[in-house]
């Protein structure tokens, strides 16, 4: 493999994300190809026994098998790290599996977790039943309140754990002011990242350690492949994640990563094209809907942070109706264009009732906790005409009495 001149760090700090999610970590064989290449192969061959034996002790540079080295996940991850700032990236075979690795790496028994109450469900089952399972304290708190996370602090503290926005309340952490805390005591930041990506949001640039994301949303961006990647400093990437990634095994596909690296060439074209539409359909739905809930609109309780923190507010917004899950399933009944889909960041339009779906493993007192109706309502919002999305909103919501 061949990488070209310009992808030395020297040369690509210059470059602005979107130049980065096109041509960052670009390798090219003897072949010369202009898109990635996809190598799909298990492991490889060696010239020697001694070749083999040298680049298993790390003397030799080379790659020995895929679940640690691809050429073509390299590429991502090489390409993800640079986006977001970091000095490296480790590619994982969902976002779940980001989110598991990135903390169990670094987590032993009798160690604390501090971690924000709104997240998605299986990061709370995470930190409500996972850990606690091998002895790994854990405490949750309302995010929103950057006193709570100093309060919570405890001399056994190792990590703290957030999503801005939270997925599905929206609600937004300070980055700056709880990074600043974590780091003021040796505490890591780990910060789930799926909702803004680097084209909106760059958690590092305030101090967080380890950015984990769900690929499988807006960097495929086209509901194709799962995928995950786990971003912080070469030396926590290479010395507390990888031995644990290694030694258990949640690898990327060498195709699911080629998929994901063409995602990243439209990203940013897509989650500012997808916002600008998430707003045109928050601003009709707003006057529609008992609440509603987007980080770019003034009636947003964290709106001014989310907009110092963002580059706009994202493709994401939640919706509230007085009639309970009997209201909020009748409208998601009654849409045509918009899918009934669990999922996010795809190309096309999706919503979802969380409390029976992405959040149903939690109990009800968790949901509350957290914010979950049963009349809430997750939106995500495609690349579709956005007056197509409002009309098809107008008349369903017409349907159910709203």
């Amino acid at each position: 493999m061949k990488r070209r001149a310009g992808q030395d760090r020297e040369v690509t700090a210059g470059w602005r994300p979107a130049t980065l999610a096109v041509r960052g970590g670009t390798a090219r064989s003897e072949w010369g190809e202009t898109s990635e290449a996809l190598f799909l192969t298990s492991g490889y061959a060696y010239d020697c026994a001694a070749d083999a034996a040298a680049r298993f002790a790390g003397d030799q540079e080379g790659m020995t098998y895929s679940r640690l080295q691809n050429p073509t996940v390299e590429m991502l991850e090489q390409r993800i790290a640079l986006m977001e700032g970091a000095e490296a990236c480790r590619a994982t075979a969902s976002g779940m599996a980001a989110m598991t690795a990135a903390l169990l790496c670094q987590l032993s028994t009798g160690d604390h977790l501090v971690g924000a109450r709104a997240a998605f469900g299986s990061c709370r089952w995470l930190t409500d039943h996972l850990l606690p399972r091998f002895g790994i304290a854990t405490t949750i708190v309302d995010g929103r309140n950057t006193k709570a996370w100093e309060r919570a602090i405890r001399p056994e503290t190792k990590v703290f754990f957030f999503e801005t926005p939270a997925n599905p309340t929206l609600d937004i952490v300070d980055l700056k002011a709880v990074c600043d805390i974590a780091r003021a005591h040796g505490i890591v930041t780990v910060v789930d990242n799926a909702f803004a990506t680097p084209a909106l949001q760059r958690p590092m640039d305030y101090g967080a350690d380890v950015v984990a994301y769900s690929a499988t949303k807006m960097m495929d961006g086209q509901g194709r492949v799962l995928a995950g990647a786990v971003c912080g400093t070469s030396k926590f990437i290479a010395e507390t994640l990888l031995p644990f990634h290694r030694n258990t095994g949640p690898t990327l596909s060498a195709f699911n990563a080629w998929v994901v690296l063409k995602g990243l060439e439209t990203l940013d074209l897509r989650v500012r094209r997808q916002s600008d539409n998430a707003l045109a359909v928050a601003r009709f739905l707003e006057g529609r809907v008992p609440r509603l809930l987007y980080p770019n609109l003034p009636s947003h309780p964290q709106h001014d942070l989310a907009m110092r923190q963002m580059a706009a507010g994202g493709t994401i917004l939640s919706l509230f109706l007085d009639g309970g899950r009997e209201q909020a399933h009748g409208l998601l009944d009654a849409l045509t264009l918009v899918d009934i889909s669990n999922n996010i960041g795809d190309s096309r339009s999706l919503m979802t009732h969380p409390a029976s779906t992405t959040h149903s493993g939690l109990s009800a007192d968790v949901r509350a906790e957290m914010g979950i109706t049963e009349g809430m309502l997750r939106l995500s919002i495609g690349l579709e005409n956005p007056d197509d999305v409002i009309a098809d909103f107008d008349r369903a919501l017409t349907s159910v009495a709203l």
